[in-house]
């Protein structure tokens, strides 16, 4: 079993910066691939930006140049840094971690941005 914590979501007004930092832990061996979700109020979950094995990075094409997904593999952390919020990124951000044959979710963290 793997578990998954983020941490850094928090209020922010448009135009800010945030960084989300996600912490995995347990039967952790081969991950191949770590990311990041969001899911607004009435809205599915959607893929913001992930980092593949190797350091591959997609982005959504609503973050492009502003985001940022990093990852530390000793530590098995991924970040997101997230600059010049706008008001439809708010959402729960939630953290994922793809490990054959099994993908993990964090519990999330809410992410406001106030206009």
């Amino acid at each position: 079993q793997v578990q998954l914590v983020e941490s850094g979501g928090g209020l922010v007004q448009a135009g800010g910066s945030l960084r989300l930092s996600c912490a995995a832990s347990g039967n952790i061996f081969s991950i191949a691939a770590m990311g990041w979700y969001r899911q607004a109020p009435g809205k599915q979950r959607e893929l913001v930006a992930r980092i593949i094995r190797g350091g591959s990075t997609n982005y959504a094409d609503s973050v492009k140049g502003r985001f940022t997904i990093s990852r530390d593999n000793a530590k098995n952390m991924v970040y997101l840094q997230m600059n010049s919020l706008k008001s439809e990124d708010t959402a729960v951000y939630y953290c994922n971690l793809y490990q054959t044959p099994r993908r993990y979710w964090g519990k999330g963290t809410q992410v406001t941005v106030s206009s």
